[in-house]
């Protein structure tokens, strides 16, 4: 709501009222909606960073006090009591389920999880080397050719229906894309297994043999799910909301949405902090590369270590961090040179001057990086796990933007320095 003393932006001989927006929490938000057609002016704001896009119930991030909260709940307090699924049912309807409406969410995700049978014919079209992030961009993308009964973004139902898919699916399609990448033979999800647990199944069995999923494993998993679930409106979340501001169908929307997700500097952030261990590669390099970390004209930077928005602490690095070391403990990982060189390395930004006066902390990036290699995933795979866990916040968006009656096509101005107006020269004549 606007509060009623507007503030005055004088430009040059104008005086612009702008409307002062209070939000449930954090900072207050200048209205500038008339400020071209009253003043003739943009603003400019490379990145966004300090322009709200969209109002939203979904989530907040406090960065300053290291917050971030599910519809009002605490990240911390969902990854302790709650679990992914339940996650999911708060995001996309706004509150905690009862016990009659989890179970009739969980059955209609559990039975949504198989894919098109013509689906598998369409993984072989990609190379058997090809990125499992980029077999995934065109899996999903594909989805509308295959589900034309939930592609009409008018009708609530199809919405519903496309939004159930995608969360059921997207760990099917995630597993196919690894299993490809490997030679193995699809596995194909179990109704009698949870969702975290199905995934890892689908991942790590095979034919030939039966294949228990540990239950410690699939709670870090489910955990992993949980904090990577949204996360306010970053770049692939953005990417999604512009995309279906165009009233593009759902799948095209989050296909986006993965392909954004992709980038180094955003979900791919986990594989970059683990292949930077393992450029490491041993515990006595460790001082070598603090050393780097700490000079200003080396480009090396520390990765998995601090966090654009949270300027304190990532609270979800506290979770991770305890699954980290449960899972390290599970599996009795000791000889593993580059969970040593994790774990040394952890040690040192919690107590070195520098990163402590920083606030260069282990983020979740870095401990999730170390959980998922302990389980057995490579590299190549951190994202696609990433894509998944954020698919019902995308999802959340997309449909909150939808139901938004001041919901509009996305056009981003600019500061046009390029040539004036010039006249055409014939060929002949430069």
């Amino acid at each position: 709501m606007a509060d009623n003393k507007p503030a005055i932006l004088s430009v040059y001989d104008k005086e612009i009222e702008l409307p002062i927006l209070k939000p449930t929490v954090g900072p207050e938000v200048l209205d500038i909606r008339k400020l071209y057609g009253q003043g003739d002016v943009f603003t400019y704001d490379p990145g966004f960073t300090s322009t709200a896009s969209c109002d939203s119930e979904i989530t907040f991030i406090d960065g300053d006090k290291g917050e971030l909260w599910y519809r009002g709940y605490p990240i911390e307090q969902l990854a302790e009591k709650s679990h992914y699924l339940e996650v999911c049912y708060l995001l996309l309807y706004g509150e905690l389920p009862d016990a009659g409406q989890l179970e009739d969410f969980e059955n209609r995700v559990t039975r949504h999880t198989m894919v098109h049978e013509q689906m598998n014919n369409f993984f072989r079209g990609f190379r058997r080397d090809a990125h499992p992030m980029a077999t995934m961009v065109g899996v999903v993308g594909a989805m509308s050719a295959f589900y034309h009964d939930s592609t009409d973004i008018s009708d609530p139902w199809q919405r519903e229906v496309a939004a159930i898919r995608l969360i059921a699916k997207l760990p099917t399609i995630a597993a196919m894309a690894y299993k490809y990448s490997i030679g193995q033979p699809f596995v194909y999800p179990r109704n009698n297994l949870d969702y975290a647990s199905n995934f890892l199944h689908m991942c790590f069995a095979v034919p030939a043999e039966d294949y228990k999923v540990d239950p410690a494993l699939a709670k870090a998993m489910d955990r992993i799910f949980t904090l990577h679930a949204d996360h306010e409106q970053n770049a692939s979340t953005s990417t999604v909301r512009l995309a279906g501001s165009s009233g593009a169908n759902p799948f095209a929307c989050i296909a986006a949405g993965i392909a954004c997700l992709w980038g180094p500097a955003h979900g791919g952030a986990n594989q970059a902090a683990l292949e930077m261990l393992q450029e490491i590669g041993s515990v006595d390099r460790i001082p070598e590369y603090i050393k780097r970390a700490k000079d200003k004209e080396d480009p090396f930077r520390l990765m998995g270590f601090g966090h654009r928005v949270y300027k304190n602490f990532d609270p979800r690095a506290k979770v991770m961090k305890e699954s980290a070391d449960e899972v390290l403990d599970l599996l009795g990982i000791e000889n593993n040179e580059t969970l040593k060189v994790a774990k040394e390395l952890e040690k040192i930004a919690l107590e070195d001057d520098y990163f402590v006066s920083k606030k260069l902390y282990p983020n979740v990036d870095f401990y999730s990086g170390i959980i998922l290699s302990a389980m057995g995933f490579p590299t190549a795979m951190f994202t696609p796990i990433f894509a998944l866990s954020r698919t019902v916040g995308w999802i959340s968006q997309w449909k909150e933007m939808l139901s938004d009656p001041q919901n509009k096509i996305g056009r981003p101005r600019q500061l046009y320095v390029g040539s004036g107006k010039r006249d055409y020269v014939d060929v002949a004549k430069r």
